[in-house]
Order: structure tokens, then C-alpha cells, then sequence
């Protein structure tokens, strides 16, 4: 099948354009496992509406001593 923009008759108007539809795919979507995905389908079926979230930064660990610093008493 070949596709071509350039002679579509609602050039410019894409809202409604399974293309563009199949073509917007969600950001981090690539990310997730087959389980995941098929977890979002059973919901999509069941009627919830699913919304990919961004994955928040990792928190930064700031390593702590076990034991506080000998200081040398002069």
C-alpha cells in the first residue's frame, strides 16, 4: 500500500487521518514489554481510558558514611 500525502484531498486538515493516527504514537510506547502493552489493551477494552506518564529521573543518591571521620585533635 502507498501512501501519498501530497494527493490527499484534505491536504493540511489531519486530525481525522488514520495515518497521522497510526503515525502519532505516544512517546515512551517503544520502551514497554509485550506484558505491558497487552496490560494497556485490557484496559483500553475494559473501557478505561490509559495514559502513558512520563518516567520520572531517578533520584539522586548521595552516598552517607558509615561512620563518622576521625579528626585529629591537635
Amino acid at each position: 500500500m502507498i501512501v501519498d500525502c501530497g494527493r490527499c484531498p484534505d491536504q493540511g486538515h489531519c486530525t481525522g487521518c488514520l495515518i497521522g493516527t497510526l503515525l502519532d504514537t505516544p512517546d515512551g510506547i517503544a520502551d514497554l514489554t509485550a506484558g505491558e502493552l497487552k496490560a494497556i489493551e485490557v484496559f483500553e477494552l475494559a473501557g478505561f481510558e490509559v495514559e502513558l506518564l512520563e518516567t520520572p529521573e531517578a533520584p539522586v543518591v548521595v552516598p552517607v558514611p558509615l561512620f563518622p571521620r576521625r579528626r585529629d585533635v591537635a
